[in-house]
């Protein structure tokens, strides 16, 4: 092989080894750029005025590890509630990753999250627990709870001010909102955040952040 083809060949290499790094590299950066700019989005959001809308009464119910788990177990915390059920064909495992997003970016602090099924009955902690898992949620820091169906529709419905129906009235499928809801340390009601709109996990972040400096652990 004479000189001009080693060259050449040598060329072809660190062009190929380039190349691939090149597509390693354009979706991290990517990645990357996204990240910052919603962290750019949830600081310029932090300084907007958090609103009240009235306290979540005391609640005890079971979670998915079978203990007890309500206000008490919640007290003093900055807390981000939903309500899903398992077997929903509809919003919930959208919701429920949306509320998955949350983990990373609040890992640091205290904020808890909290999902309550609607389809209590066929919810038993034993199926929570395998939800749970494959959202892999943090045991220490999200809580997905089940217990009466009457305790849980009347919390949803006169507690947080959410719809919520057995689905008696339709084709048996429990109906419930998809928003989800922010609740500071005194156990009020701070925000109401729509999971189905793009920029709802960026507000919940920013008002979480403002929370988190109003009232520090």
């Amino acid at each position: 092989m004479n000189t001009t083809s080693v060259a050449v060949n040598r060329s072809s290499s660190r062009s190929s080894i380039l190349w691939k790094t090149t597509l390693v590299l354009i979706p991290l950066i990517t990645l990357g750029i996204l990240l910052w700019l919603r962290q750019v989005e949830v600081n310029a959001l932090r300084q907007r005025t958090v609103s009240s809308y009235g306290i979540v009464p005391s609640f005890q119910l079971i979670n998915q590890n079978g203990q007890s788990f309500g206000s008490a177990q919640l007290a003093g915390k900055i807390w981000i509630a939903d309500f899903v059920y398992t077997a929903c064909p509809g919003p919930c495992p959208m919701i429920s990753s949306r509320m998955s997003e949350l983990q990373k970016p609040l890992e640091k602090t205290d904020v808890h999250l909290v999902s309550f099924s609607v389809d209590p009955d066929k919810d038993t902690p034993q199926v929570l627990r395998g939800y749970a898992e494959k959202l892999q949620a943090d045991p220490a820091r999200w809580d997905f709870l089940t217990g009466p169906k009457s305790a849980i529709y009347k919390l949803s419905h006169d507690g947080f001010k959410l719809a919520v129906s057995d689905g008696s009235a339709e084709q048996g499928i429990p109906v419930h909102s998809t928003r989800m809801v922010l609740v500071d340390r005194h156990g009020e009601i701070r925000g109401y955040y729509e999971a189905t709109e793009a920029d709802a996990i960026t507000k919940l972040l920013a008002d979480a952040n403002h929370l988190l400096r109003e009232q520090p652990q």
